[in-house]
């Protein structure tokens, strides 16, 4: 039976009851209005680990606690050890704690600072290595071996399945939906959902979304076969799976209905507009789904009510930071641009009392005369201003081609 059995479900969300956070499905009004449909959101991005991975983690590691004290064994305190990304590896840390054990994380060397340092945080021990999830893993499992540590997937466990599946028993007791949009990496969130929704609510559709970039499920779940991926590249490093597991892959063929992909762009977009429109900082991967219904890759019916799962929020400052910047210039609220001057005293003043004029906001500047591409006695400014959408910025590009400066745009 590939589905997870909906009273292993029921028994990880009792274990879970005063460990998790449960927020409620919360109405998204613009969100509704873009997809042209009723969308809730839950927020796992809220949980004390900072993603739904903590569910899965806690059950796992409860559950061998439970089989310790039933075969009095030791198994639980000799340690134990994952690959993880991040959100897992806090999940991991955050339940060894609790239950006053060791526990080792082997995370890629790409991994975002923000995630490693709340991983120590929670006393684990962090062990860098390859380039993505799939390296750390095999080294991980080398670890496992040599140090006699419990292994705890990330996805492909069905304690842990059942721990994220506890998230669609929260969901169904709330509303009926009639759409869930997943997001998917290495697919234990979407079967632990899929599996109680099939058992308590099987009218309800259950969507996966994969990033273009990682799109190896969705690759396999239409060729009905399980179909690797060379390598992946995405912002959503919590999805950012390279290899389909079987366990995951049968699972995802029994109950769910579609998948669909996001790239890059749409993700950031809806990173954005999260941040903007909900005040929820969200990551990549917890953004995927939201993307999906933005770029109206899930059909949806006007009058049906669409769960979106926001999977985590442990972003990094960086990338948020890089996000919002590409945001800020493709939806024309900041242009950047270079211009040639001659050299000579008033050349830079007369230029910003012009764009002052122009009502732009000069944010940054930069003023070269030493550049190889010059002519002998010009400048090269560079410029970036807060403008007012795209009218504002042909605007001031008409003004500077009236006054006779040359000028190009910057990336």
């Amino acid at each position: 039976m590939y589905l997870i059995d909906i009273d292993s479900i029921k028994t990880a969300k009792s274990r879970l009851q005063n460990i998790v956070m449960h927020h409620p499905l919360a109405y998204a009004p613009r969100l509704s209005n873009i997809a042209k449909t009723n969308v809730y959101l839950k927020k796992e991005n809220l949980q004390p680990t900072g993603a739904f991975k903590i569910r899965g983690a806690f059950n796992k590691i409860a559950a061998l606690k439970e089989l310790d004290e039933k075969n009095n064994t030791q198994i639980l305190n000799k340690g134990v050890i994952c690959a993880s990304a991040g959100n897992h590896a806090q999940g991991v840390a955050f339940s060894a704690q609790y239950f006053n054990t060791r526990a080792v994380i082997v995370m890629p060397e790409s991994t975002p600072l923000l995630k490693v340092m709340g991983t120590k945080t929670m006393g684990a021990e962090v062990v860098l290595a390859g380039n993505n999830y799939d390296e750390a893993y095999a080294h991980a499992q080398v670890l496992a071996q040599e140090e006699n540590l419990t292994f705890i997937h990330p996805f492909a466990d069905r304690d842990v399945m059942a721990g994220q599946g506890s998230i669609a028993l929260e969901m169904i007791a709330e509303e009926n939906l009639d759409v869930v949009i997943v997001p998917i990496g290495g697919g234990g969130l979407i079967s632990g959902i899929a599996s109680a929704y099939k058992a308590l609510s099987p009218q309800t559709r259950i969507i996966g979304v994969n990033a273009k970039g990682a799109n190896a499920m969705k690759q396999s779940f239409y060729a009905r076969t399980m179909q690797n991926s060379s390598s992946v590249k995405t912002i959503a490093d919590g999805i950012a799976v390279r290899d389909v597991n079987e366990m995951t892959f049968n699972c995802i063929m029994s109950c769910v209905d579609g998948i669909v992909e996001v790239d890059d762009e749409e993700i950031a977009s809806a990173i954005l507009f999260l941040l903007e429109s909900q005040k929820l900082v969200v990551e990549g991967a917890g953004a995927a789904s939201v993307a999906a219904l933005m770029h109206h890759k899930v059909k949806v019916d006007p009058n049906e009510k669409v769960g979106v799962i926001l999977s985590g929020g442990n972003i990094d400052v960086t990338m948020l930071n890089i996000i919002i910047e590409k945001a800020l210039l493709k939806s024309d609220r900041k242009m950047k641009f270079q211009v040639i001057l001659v050299d000579k005293p008033g050349s830079l003043q007369n230029l910003t009392e012009l764009l002052t004029k122009e009502g732009a906001n000069i944010v940054f500047i930069n003023y070269s005369r030493i550049s190889t591409k010059l002519e002998y006695g010009d400048a090269i400014v560079e410029l970036a201003l807060e403008i007012k959408g795209k009218a504002h910025k042909d605007s001031v590009y008409k003004i500077l081609l009236e006054h006779g400066y040359q000028f190009s745009e910057m990336p």
